[in-house]
């Protein structure tokens, strides 16, 4: 997914200054001084704080785990599930793994040993104590986690203390209290026979949470609040509003804004008096190759001291040793989503109280520090407490699937905290009927609709892998969707972006951006299994692949991913019995796969050479980043319509529109 917001941990952070001759003996204890007073911080941490790290080792210590009951933590965002695993681990002197160990979507590092466990979203039933980190960010899978959790500890309680009550009258109390667990499942859920649940006991945390209301969501819960900074943090305000905020921070949320302030950060030095000029730029965002996202990490060289350049990822999700100092704008990019158009955008607001908070907070994790924010301290007092919802602006089919194939119907009905636009569930129902997810009853159809929620996809990408099977092109969607479940492929530095354009010449397509895509996976399995070859060891192999990513500007750790994405799905599909076929180099039958499973994102070309949206009849245009935006297709399907500057089509691969109606006829049909 795009970057979406601010500058925080790193707004502009400022690392303080290191000074000395270098030299290899003198670095090496210098290493040595850090290494141990890396391990000094986390002993201190440890002692004083029991924070998303602790408070699970504070558990586990205090037997929640006993009888092989297993500790849940949630996260918000992947890259905050594996830092904060690796962090207790290294805490704790063992394997990321064993006692602890994190699940994502699509990745599973945990073993039967696993008894503290950091997740992403999902239904945790086998857990006796979940908690919820990072709660006020209040995503999407957060919200509905929160609904679930909510009746399935309501019917854990009630379920325990009718045993409870049974078991007194038999003379048997001290049998039950957990250990026996429940022996059916929530009435929404599928049936259980014979599984034992324990009584869930549910923490919810964050650092700058609006307590009061999920302590109401949640039937009068205690609300807890522990001393969190360490550390003092100097609020600075500005006298009068600052407009422009990139040239005064120097900081801004976009991967292209990113890079560009840190030109203008490199040409500013220059003027500067030689004795000012050691400074160390680097940057930090989702989409950024992870060998260069990982430069954050390293100390600066001595005598100079180091500017973070970030989006949220540096909010919440990650703490980038040596910040003293952050810079907060006072704004941050959100996803919005309407369902009249299916237009989803990046638009620029006001940051919450509580995101405020969550910056400031990021100079005092070491010692003292400051934020300076560049608005009136008037302003401060006018934001709203908390982020808007995610779950109010975003597309819903997804979770209206997943809802729908735990056996909750009644969607509008749902406890959700807060509650979703009716029109966005209603957008979502019509679209999941017009896949076949769903009957013309809302129920969950058998087998389209109950396939494609075993699937942890979009509904339309699941839906293309269902039909491939037919088209014969199982394979090449298989890698396609793969491709699409990640972050950007391709790299596209600003200063090499001709030099880009032409590597990725190699695997471009007339056809369309779908079978670019497979182009570029294929060639990248086939260089790997040409240093196999070469090359038995596996870091030598890694590091040449390493190699010709940058060769050929793809975002290396984005491919390993959609490698990763690929063997799961392929072993999903396997499950349900569906035969992995491959079309080879004919893509026509490809190309009518995607046109018979991504018909509702169909555009028709008009004679001014835009396009129209053919389910919502908005005008947009192919964008400039796909292999096919000059030529100008009559007919074209897309992955998804987004927001810049104007409408544009991402992911575009032509097709003929005479097989919209062949196809997809029980829409187009409607439709006419």
């Amino acid at each position: 997914m795009p970057s979406m917001a601010n500058a925080s941990e790193g707004g502009v952070g400022v690392g303080q200054k290191s000074n000395g001759v270098p030299s290899s003996a003198k670095n090496r204890s210098v290493e040595q001084s850090q290494s141990l007073a890396r391990k000094a911080s986390i002993a201190q941490q440890r002692r004083s704080l029991p924070i998303a790290s602790e408070l699970p080792q504070f558990l586990f210590n205090g037997g929640f785990c006993d009888g092989g009951k297993v500790i849940g933590i949630t996260q918000p965002r992947r890259v905050a599930a594996v830092t904060v695993a690796k962090r207790v681990a290294e805490e704790c002197g063992i394997e990321l793994g064993q006692k602890v160990g994190y699940s994502i979507r699509f990745e599973d590092v945990t073993s039967r040993s696993t008894r503290i466990k950091y997740m992403t979203d999902g239904l945790l039933l086998r857990y006796s104590v979940i908690l919820v980190d990072e709660a006020h960010e209040r995503t999407v899978h957060t919200d509905v986690l929160l609904g679930l959790l909510k009746d399935v500890q309501r019917a854990r309680s009630k379920y325990n203390t009718t045993q409870n009550n049974s078991d007194k009258v038999n003379g048997n109390y001290s049998a039950v209290s957990g250990k026996e667990g429940i022996t059916h499942c929530p009435s929404y859920l599928k049936p259980c026979q014979g599984a034992k649940f324990f009584p869930l006991k549910l923490i919810i945390m964050s650092a700058s949470l609006d307590a009061r209301g999920f302590s109401e969501y949640f039937g009068g819960a205690r609300a807890v609040h522990i001393q969190g900074r360490q550390y003092p943090v100097d609020i600075l305000y500005t006298y009068d509003p600052v407009r422009d905020y990139l040239n005064a921070a120097l900081i801004t949320i976009l991967q292209e804004e990113i890079e560009s302030v840190e030109r203008l950060v490199r040409e500013r030095i220059r003027h500067l008096p030689l004795s000012s000029q050691n400074v160390v730029t680097v940057s930090i965002y989702s989409s950024l190759p992870s060998e260069q996202q990982m430069k954050v990490f390293r100390p600066p060289p001595p005598g100079c001291r180091k500017v973070i350049l970030a989006t949220n990822i540096a909010e919440t999700s990650v703490t980038i040793p040596g910040i003293k100092y952050v810079i907060d704008p006072g704004v941050v990019k959100a996803r919005d989503y309407s369902a009249k158009t299916g237009l989803e955008s990046l638009v620029i607001v006001p940051t919450s109280k509580a995101q405020a908070l969550q910056r400031s907070g990021r100079a005092g994790r070491e010692g003292p520090g400051k934020c300076f924010r560049l608005y009136p301290e008037s302003v401060f007092f006018e934001l709203k407490d908390s982020t808007l919802p995610e779950i109010k602006r975003c597309n819903l089919s997804s979770i209206v699937l997943q809802l729908k194939a735990l056996g909750i119907d009644d969607i509008i009905g749902f406890d959700f905290m807060d509650k979703p636009d009716r029109d966005s569930i209603k957008k979502s129902l019509e679209q999941l009927i017009a896949l076949g997810a769903l009957t013309d009853e809302y129920k969950l159809s058998d087998p389209v609709g109950q396939q494609m929620s075993r699937l942890p996809l979009d509904p339309i990408h699941s839906k293309a892998i269902i039909l491939a099977t037919q088209y014969n092109c199982l394979e090449e969607m298989l890698i396609t969707v793969s491709m699409l479940s990640v972050e950007s492929i391709f790299y596209s530095p600003h200063d090499k972006l001709e030099e880009a354009k032409v590597a990725w010449k190699r695997f471009s397509c007339l056809e369309g951006d779908h079978i670019t895509l497979i182009n570029v996976y294929r060639a990248s399995v086939e260089f790997i299994e040409k240093s196999k070859i070469k090359e038995s060891r596996v870091k030598a192999i890694e590091g040449n692949l390493k190699k010709w990513c940058r060769e050929n500007f793809i975002n290396n750790r984005s491919l390993r991913h959609a490698q990763d994405v690929h063997s799961q799905i392929r072993g999903h599909v396997q499950q349900m019995g569906l035969t992995v076929n491959s079309c080879g180099d004919d893509m026509l039958q490809f190309r009518r796969c995607l046109a018979a499973s991504f018909f509702l994102n169909a555009a028709l070309k008009q004679p001014d050479g835009s396009y129209r949206a053919m389910e919502s009849g908005q005008r947009v245009q192919i964008h400039p980043s796909s292999m096919i935006s000059g030529t100008k297709p009559d007919c074209v399907i897309y992955n998804e319509l987004v927001q810049t500057n104007r409408p544009y089509l991402r992911y575009v691969t032509r097709i003929d529109p005479l097989w919209l109606p062949e196809l997809a006829p029980q829409y187009y049909a409607a439709q006419t």
